[in-house]
């Protein structure tokens, strides 16, 4: 009976889940995005063909990560390195055809008689009435006018008495509210006059400002100037060079790589902050190390009393999330009311500018950064010194070696290749340390003799985003380009991390 049951209801499972994803493949063709549907669709037969044939019987338990390692990794990464080779930012947003379409549905206001408006409540929805100076009135069907969006509708010339409309005006308290919706409304009347709203109570009529020509060229019909499109630089441009908005997105091939290395706007930042991203990330991994082996090995010494509990307060900073102690230590180190400046200032009359000073910043930057790392350090620390032998420090007590010399002649050598991957690890970690930045000083103070968002304590990743979403032109082609060089950074990183695994376990063999 069950065997029967299965058989007829994992079918049944397929089927069902095989209609509903045609359907969102549907929805998503239909949202104007083909190239997704088209990448859905494929997943979706993948999908189909390793949960019902035996020949994938072994992909079944793989087919979830890897399709969840491809849309969360491998698809932000073609996605990010595509837009590194386009104008894609605030001002190139749009596709070639959206923005002529943008240009093609643009109006302006036309000399001739206005419409008196009023708004009427047709239930669930709204109906617009416009009476001309001669008496004529129109309407529209219903609309919902939920939220402001372009919207155009036709409106039917109707009698001037007709009740469904007189009986059931919005008055002004009512009207206010959906004047945002409104003002995105256009009207086409009957003779193809367009109309839109110009004032609490009235419509007045507009007409197309541009109009295509055969070559591709738009017409303004107001004042006669004819606009092209510069597919070099991504935007509708007049006569006399002048670019208008909204461009639209174009590729420039290795321009982003080279404005990166060749231009003195972004070069000059660029080296200055890749010099401290460096410095910073093989300061915190010499810091943290040093501070971490140098507790593991007292914590290792047998004659510490209360070394559980000690070990237990040195392992808390690792313990409480990091954004937490990042804005608590933010709190700490405040020029005007932290308490670091108050027990300064008492003690020694000072009261340092932790986030005005550059070198300072910084410094607070490795004293935070310190803090956050030791524990995961000393834990490592602490694992590999007790894999040492104890024979070891045995002879170097007879031979009258001191702890000094057990340290740098015996633990040192021993621990060092074991835990050299993870060194490089960790350098790679805080090449990206975006949380830290962002949470603690933002990347400021901010260089003075930069127009571009960049700042003294900016990491490369904290510099990426700025340019990205704080820069006036927000220049994602360009912000992409950098994460792309970032990558290649992280991923050579990446590959001497893993030599140096495979040498150290060729050693250990």
């Amino acid at each position: 009976m069950r065997r029967n049951l299965g058989r007829v209801w994992q079918p049944l499972l397929a089927v069902i889940s095989a209609l509903f994803g045609l359907y969102m493949v549907m929805k998503i063709y239909v949202a104007g995005q083909p190239s997704l549907a088209l990448g859905c669709m494929a997943v979706l037969g993948i999908g189909i063909y390793v949960y019902t044939s035996g020949r994938a019987y072994a992909y079944r338990y793989l087919f979830p990560g890897m399709l969840a390692a491809a849309v969360f990794v491998l698809l932000p990464l073609i996605y990010t390195f595509a837009i590194g080779f386009t104008n894609y930012s605030s001002k190139n947003l749009l596709s070639y055809e959206r923005a002529r379409q943008y240009f093609l549905e643009e109006t302006y206001q036309v000399e001739g008689d206005s419409y008196a408006f009023s708004l009427h409540d047709d239930g669930n929805a709204y109906r617009i009435r416009l009476e001309r100076p001669d008496g004529k009135v129109f309407a529209t069907a219903p609309l919902a006018l939920k939220k402001p969006e372009p919207l155009t509708v036709e409106a039917k010339e109707l009698a001037k008495t007709d009740a469904a409309l007189s009986a059931t005006e919005l008055q002004t308290p009512q009207l206010v509210p959906l004047l945002p919706a409104l003002k995105k409304v256009t009207v086409t009347l009957p003779d193809t006059q367009q109309a839109t709203l110009s004032g609490l109570r009235e419509f007045a009529p507009v007409r197309l400002l541009y109009k295509a020509n055969a070559d591709g060229s738009l017409t303004n019909q107001q004042d006669g100037t004819v606009i092209r499109a510069d597919q070099q630089t991504g935007f509708f441009t007049k006569a006399n060079g002048e670019a208008l908005q909204p461009g639209f997105k174009v590729g420039v091939g290795f321009d982003n790589y080279k404005r990166i290395f060749t231009e003195p706007t972004f070069r000059e930042p660029f080296i200055r902050i890749f010099i401290w991203t460096v410095a910073f990330a093989g300061l915190t991994v010499v810091f943290t190390f040093a501070v971490g082996v140098v507790l593991a090995v007292l914590l290792n010494w047998e004659a510490l009393r209360f070394r559980a509990f000690y070990r237990v307060m040195l392992f808390l900073p690792y313990a409480v999330p990091g954004f937490i102690s990042i804005l608590v230590f933010k709190g700490l180190f405040s020029e005007n009311s932290g308490e670091i400046n108050a027990m300064l200032k008492a003690l020694f009359g000072i009261s340092p500018h932790w986030f005005s000073d550059p070198w300072l910043a910084r410094s607070m930057l490795l004293i935070v950064n310190t803090w956050l790392g030791y524990p995961y350090m000393m834990v490592l620390c602490m694992g590999l010194i007790k894999a040492i032998p104890s024979d070891l420090y045995e002879a170097s007590a007879i031979a009258g070696a001191g702890p000094l010399t057990n340290f740098f002649k015996i633990t040192l050598p021993l621990i060092a290749k074991p835990i050299t991957p993870l060194l490089i690890s960790a350098f790679a970690f805080n090449f990206n340390n975006f949380v830290l930045i962002a949470l603690l000083t933002g990347g400021r103070p901010d260089f003075i003799d930069t127009t571009v968002p960049a700042g003294e304590t900016d990491l490369l990743v904290s510099y990426t985003y700025r340019i990205a979403f704080e820069d006036s032109g927000q220049q994602f082609g360009l912000a992409a380009a950098i994460s792309t060089v970032i990558f290649i950074m992280v991923a050579i990183l990446s590959i001497v991390n893993l030599r140096l695994t495979k040498v150290n376990q060729q050693e250990a063999r």
